[in-house]
């Protein structure tokens, strides 16, 4: 009999697990989202500054599962709860049983609840909705800019963006660079809109490496980005950004990436959680007392071997994937499994057009058009593997 295998969620660490278990025959997958789509979140940068299309970032889920050739099922639902007792997951009024749970929930905005006005005046990348609806006040802004509107004549453009990480940057770079191009094509009037990249750090991108804090630094400067670092903020409304301080930033819009925090399912499992309510999982990444129940990715609190925490990113999300789908085989197959052994590869931050800056191994450090190539081919390789599969899927529907 197919042992079933229950992944929650579509994001890089779902997709990766199923990616790397559909190639046994005795293993039955079914992937359950809330959302039809799976959404690149890496590339979000471009899409908010109108650089990429909806295509670019979003990848139907249907389709995709489809491309496995009736291997790998999809459940379009939100998952509510978990029994591990009976060993199964509501979904809207459908009880689904595993023999292994993968939860892959990732995480959403941090709209921290101390800093009053943040949600309600700010957008976040974690979603694609919100990511949309900034795009949109984006073009909006430069669109009436064009047109001379008059509201938008009488006063400074400030477009603040809170969260100097990776994020945060990616997204003032485009952004900065977006405005750069078109004031050759529009004018004066693009130069009148200025990119504000804000952090209560000493530094922008905390935690990185020198190299690459002070290449990106530099390329943020000559695309006209101004930068505040130990800016914490204190409140917004709907004109101005609040500093403790005493200063105050007039804006036109914000967005924030200042932060995460576990996605809502979490809330339902009983399991020791840190701060921003992730799961705090065993070393072999499963759920405390429950052999048969892993969690990947940005839901929980992934730790390297020395017992440091790891960032929430894709590339970890993916890495936790790959170390969970050869776990179950080995458990399927009554072989011991050795502990996760998460490690950073290295990171390329995207630097608005044709730039980038990145660290590879700790030793391979690389800026400028070159650093951009590579970046690319890495997206480019995950992108082309969506695709392929999503098109065979296609194919397979409309027989």
């Amino acid at each position: 009999m197919k042992k079933k295998v229950l992944v929650i969620g579509g994001g890089y660490g779902g997709l990766r697990a199923i990616e790397s278990l559909c190639k046994y025959k005795d293993i039955e997958i079914t992937l359950i989202d809330k959302n039809p789509y799976h959404y690149l979140q890496t590339e979000a940068y471009g899409y908010i500054a109108g650089r990429f299309d909806i295509h670019d970032v979003a990848i139907d889920l249907t389709n995709w599962c489809q491309g496995f050739k009736g291997r790998v099922h999809f459940v379009h639902g939100k998952a509510c709860a978990i029994n591990f007792q009976e060993k199964n997951v509501t979904v809207d009024k459908m009880h689904l049983l595993y023999d292994y749970l993968i939860i892959a929930v990732g995480a959403k905005t941090n709209f921290f609840a101390f800093i009053q006005g943040l949600r309600e005046h700010s957008y976040g990348v974690k979603n694609l909705q919100r990511a949309y609806g900034f795009r949109q006040e984006f073009e909006n802004l430069i669109y009436n800019k064009l047109q001379d509107e008059q509201q938008y004549t009488q006063r400074e453009i400030n477009i603040a963006i809170g969260g100097a990480g990776l994020s945060g940057v990616e997204v003032a770079a485009e952004m900065a660079y977006v405005l750069q191009t078109y004031s050759k094509t529009i004018g004066d009037t693009a130069k009148e809109i200025n990119i504000y990249l804000i952090d209560g750090s000493e530094t922008i991108l905390p935690g990185m490496g020198k190299y690459t804090i002070s290449n990106t630094g530099k390329r943020l400067e000559e695309l006209g980005v101004k930068i505040l670092t130990n800016a914490l903020i204190h409140n917004v409304d709907a004109e101005y950004i609040y500093f403790k301080k005493g200063e105050r930033l007039q804006y036109h819009f914000m967005i924030f990436t200042g932060g995460i925090k576990a996605a809502g399912l979490n809330n339902t499992i009983e399991n020791e959680k840190n701060g921003l309510n992730q799961l705090i999982v065993t070393t072999e990444l499963n759920i405390q007392n429950q052999m048969d129940v892993f969690a990947i990715g940005d839901c929980i609190e992934m730790k390297d071997r020395e017992g440091n925490v790891l960032p929430p990113t894709a590339q970890m999300a993916e890495k936790s994937a790959e170390y969970v789908a050869k776990t179950i085989r080995e458990r399927i197959d009554g072989v011991s499994s050795s502990p996760f052994d998460g490690n950073v590869s290295g990171v390329f931050i995207a630097l608005g057009g044709k730039y980038a800056v990145g660290e590879m191994f700790k030793y391979i450090k690389v800026k400028g058009y070159f650093a951009y190539v590579l970046k690319k081919y890495i997206t480019h390789a995950y992108y082309l593997g969506l695709r392929l599969r999503i098109n065979t899927g296609f194919k397979n529907r409309i027989k």
